[in-house]
């Protein structure tokens, strides 16, 4: 069966259905209080299927793919290379189908991403097909959590949603669609694949309390809280995944076998000692000339270099950060601009050996 014929018999290629759905989701009221909706441009998906799929993915991804025999809809974890380093970062999903899976990546990952499965697929009966022509991810958010850390940190612990699963699946009534709360933090909001049709500019026009644009948006939302996400973010092959957060944020699994890149990651995390991680940066001030992947950020106590940034939007972005330094002393330049970093609420209370001592 075609993919396109596997998604017309889900339901998934009718328009006029899942439109509805949409709009019946769309026309609620929206506030600062309430939820935005945003299409993610910038991430693919992968269709990866058979009776093997299970144990194949199993000895490449950084998490436990038994976590989904216990329930779960979804997972964050790692592709790595064989010397540990990030390829990158991608969220499963668990379909309606037996032995089907859903892979969700960066964009512009997609087709090397299938290369890597590809090239450990041997003869095991699995599928992989990119599919990102024909599904695309939708997030459902919280914009005011941004702005509140108090807001934020509430949510940290999993116990209560930012953005309830029930009524977006509600909301978004389509047989078989796929709807997630996302695995990493319930304050990222819902993950929702819907298919390639729809436009975030076209669902917005459809209220007019809805702003063309937010004032926060879904990447602003995601710095605030520190969270990297894509190649942008995490260069491929240049960070470790517990400089990325990937053990805090439920990305990687300490008691199942072994998997590609599996010996350095378990090293570092029985040492206990990571000494760079993503963090995020408040910006007082804007460089004048902008901002450009990899520059220089040097403590206000000190012209020492304490990391190097990732990502920025407006002012906010992540930097990989020495921890010492950065909560010692968390204001820093960066070129002509200055800004400040901070510990991310969600961030254990304290941290391994010694790093634990300069936590506030």
């Amino acid at each position: 069966m075609s993919i396109v014929s596997w998604l017309r018999m889900c339901g998934i290629c009718n328009g006029r259905v899942c439109m509805y759905g949409v709009r019946k989701y769309a026309n609620r009221p929206h506030s600062n209080g309430t939820t935005a909706i945003e299409c993610l441009a910038n991430r693919g998906i992968i269709r990866v299927s058979g009776p093997e799929v299970s144990g194949f993915l199993q000895g490449l991804i950084t998490n436990d793919m038994r976590h989904f025999e216990e329930g779960a809809c979804s997972m964050y974890t790692f592709f790595l290379n064989i010397k540990g380093r990030v390829l990158c970062d991608t969220i499963i999903y668990r379909t309606e189908e037996n032995n089907v899976y859903f892979i969700e990546c960066d964009a512009n990952f997609v087709h090397l991403l299938q290369k890597h499965l590809k090239l450990f697929r041997v003869r095991k009966k699995i599928e992989i097909e990119g599919i990102d022509n024909l599904l695309k991810v939708w997030v459902v958010y919280r914009p005011d959590i941004a702005e509140n850390s108090k807001l934020a940190s509430s949510y940290q612990n999993g116990v209560t949603e930012a953005v309830q699963l029930d009524t977006v699946k509600k909301h978004f009534s389509c047989p078989n669609i796929v709807t997630s709360r996302d695995p990493r933090l319930p304050a990222l909001g819902v993950r929702v694949l819907c298919p390639a049709e729809f436009d975030v500019d076209a669902i917005k026009s459809l209220d007019n309390q809805i702003p063309a644009e937010n004032k926060i948006n879904y990447r602003m939302l995601r710095y605030r809280l520190g969270v990297a996400e894509g190649i942008d973010d995490l260069p491929p092959e240049k960070c470790f995944p517990l400089e990325v957060n990937c053990d805090y944020l439920h990305g990687v699994s300490f008691h199942k076998g072994c998997y590609i890149g599996q010996e350095l990651t378990a090293r570092t995390h029985h040492t206990g000692v990571v000494r760079k991680r993503i963090m995020p940066l408040i910006f007082d001030l804007i460089p004048k000339n902008g901002f450009i992947p990899d520059m220089p950020i040097v403590s206000t106590s000190s012209p020492k270099v304490i990391g190097k940034l990732r990502g920025a939007e407006k002012d906010v972005g992540l930097g990989m950060l020495r921890i010492a330094e950065a909560l010692e002393c968390p204001t820093f330049h960066i070129s002509d601009g200055t800004g400040e970093t901070y510990k991310p609420t969600w961030w254990p209370q304290s941290l391994p050996k010694d790093r634990s001592s300069v936590i506030k």
